[in-house]
């Protein structure tokens, strides 16, 4: 009996799970650009493993609940490292061109809030581009690729509540219908919510609104980690500077050639990134322009060809040693509400990578814990999904219908106002009086009633424009909402983490607004079905 997956997004979750999905399983991806503009195929980092006799899975556990604030599911971490591990040998194994030392053992990275050298890279700092080409040679004779068409709606049974499928929208403004068993959102995080980000303009969360949508349980939405190093020419951001740069001995310096991060923190340039973003903020916000200095790194262009690359399209003069840097949204924390093998609360809805709040990343991600991350989840998920007794069910079913949103008010939504007041208000420090202002803004513009209507006949453009709206509700709604610093979440007026809040998750829930709630993961499971 053929079954049907569908999965949204081509990043590295998507594709792991695509190639260890069994042969019983008609597979669909459906991705609304190419299969090479996503955020994993730019991925500079690499994946965090231990890989040597030096590093244990103890430490690498400590290592990311301390980055990550102790908010986080610690058994999925511990099974996110074990489970790592084993994937990443899996893949070398498989022939992924990983970087090795001359005597042939691998090289082994070190990046911020790391201890140990554990970060594993191909083509010194294009690790990404080689794993989405590595796992895009794997798939199978049962895997079809749909670009260009977005994906805006989940189908969900008016009758039983089940996600069914998915709607797309084609370039020409045409609706395909794609009805399946099992449906998979990957489509990565929200950064572009933002006007400096690393990630690919497309990336503003689609997956997270549908899920919501469908009726899926969202959380920590606050949590937003801003890379501290994004290239800065021409009052714009032009790309990522890996943090792997100052793991190889680049400091931060500002104007003055004054260090950064001196008596900061005892890391000092490897300190969690939440905590370097909020000194190079505050530096900028002196008045200060602040640079990476690269001088006493050798063979720079041979050793980071990706950023040497950016940095001659930029006009930025890599022989000045001086590289002018600007935090940016980089990667997202909250997300989808999964349980260890990704399941969503609503039947038939699985989340993985980027999309899910899953629990092993806390309140500010571990560098190079996300390509893990996809690697382990994706290939968890398909062992769930081939274990699953066959039942095909996928077909046509009545939707539950909505209202049509009046057109006029998603052509009127600003996405530059947008994302500069998302920066200004809910960036890198937040007070109560921006996030009150914003969320006004965003309410004035209908942002926290968008999920109730039809987007049938919205345009491309509009849809994204409706999605940008609601994501940004929900993240300055929650970050009002936690009265402390945690992480990636820095209130200037609640500087100091709170005891109260340890361990409180903020869940958007439709239909019930949003929940705070002790052991998020632990009670989702109960309400999860198979």
């Amino acid at each position: 009996m053929t079954e049907k997956i569908c999965i949204l997004g081509s990043g590295i979750a998507a594709l792991q799970l695509a190639v260890h999905l069994g042969s019983r399983y008609e597979v669909t991806i459906i991705t609304k650009a190419q299969v090479k503009t996503s955020n994993s195929y730019k991925a500079q980092g690499g994946i965090a493993a231990v890989l040597s006799p030096e590093d244990r899975f103890e430490l690498h556990v400590k290592d990311t609940i301390r980055a990550g604030c102790r908010h986080h599911d610690e058994k999925e971490v511990e099974k996110l490292v074990k489970e790592g591990a084993a994937v990443a040998e899996a893949l070398i194994k498989s022939g992924l061109p990983v970087d090795r030392r001359p005597d042939g053992g691998l090289d082994l990275g070190l990046e911020g809030a790391h201890t140990v050298h554990r970060i594993l890279h191909c083509g010194g700092d294009a690790t990404g581009k080689f794993v989405i080409q590595h796992l895009l040679g794997q798939l199978g004779k049962n895997v079809r690729m749909i670009e260009h068409e977005l994906a805006f709606e989940l189908i969900v049974s008016a009758e039983t509540g089940r996600v069914t499928g998915v709607k797309t929208k084609t370039a020409d403004g045409n609706i395909r219908h794609y009805f399946s068993d099992h449906t998979v959102i990957a489509t990565g995080g929200l950064g572009s919510l933002y006007p400096f980000t690393s990630n690919h303009p497309e990336i503003i969360g689609d997956g997270i609104a549908m899920a919501y949508r469908a009726g899926a349980e969202l959380a920590d939405m606050e949590f937003v980690q801003f890379h501290p190093t994004l290239l800065y020419a021409e009052g714009r951001a032009k790309g990522l500077v890996s943090e792997a740069v100052r793991g190889e001995g680049a400091v931060l310096m500002d104007e003055n050639g004054s260090p950064v991060m001196a008596g900061v923190h005892q890391l000092k340039d490897l300190a969690p990134r939440h905590v370097v973003a909020h000194q190079i903020h505050q530096t900028i916000h002196s008045g200060k322009k602040v640079f990476l200095d690269i001088r006493k790194i050798k063979n720079f262009e041979k050793r980071f060809p990706t950023i040497s690359r950016i940095c001659r399209e930029s006009g930025i003069d890599i022989h000045s040693g001086l590289l002018p840097i600007v935090p940016g949204s980089h990667f997202f924390m909250g997300g989808i509400v999964v349980d260890t093998y990704g399941r969503t609360t609503v039947n038939g809805l699985y989340a993985i990578g980027e999309a899910a709040a899953s629990g092993v990343h806390g309140a500010n991600r571990l560098a190079s814990n996300s390509l893990l991350e996809g690697l382990v989840f994706g290939k968890r998920l398909a062992a769930f999904l081939n274990a699953l007794e066959p039942e095909a069910s996928g077909g046509e079913t009545a939707e539950i219908a909505r209202p049509p949103l009046n057109p006029e008010i998603a052509r009127r939504l600003d996405t530059a106002a947008l994302k500069e007041k998302m920066m200004e208000n809910a960036g890198v420090i937040r007070t109560e009086t921006g996030l009150r202002h914003l969320l006004r803004w965003l309410e004035a513009r209908g942002a926290d009633t968008f999920s109730a209507f039809s987007l049938d006949h919205l345009t491309k453009e509009e849809i994204e424009k409706v999605f940008m709206f609601t994501n940004s509700f929900f993240i300055t709604q929650s970050a009002l909402f936690r009265k402390e610093s945690r992480g990636a979440h820095i209130r200037a007026d609640y500087p100091d983490e709170s005891s109260d809040w340890q361990g409180i998750h903020l869940i958007h829930a439709k239909n019930k607004g949003l929940i705070a709630r002790r052991g998020l993961y632990e009670q989702a499971q109960t309400s999860i079905h198979a």
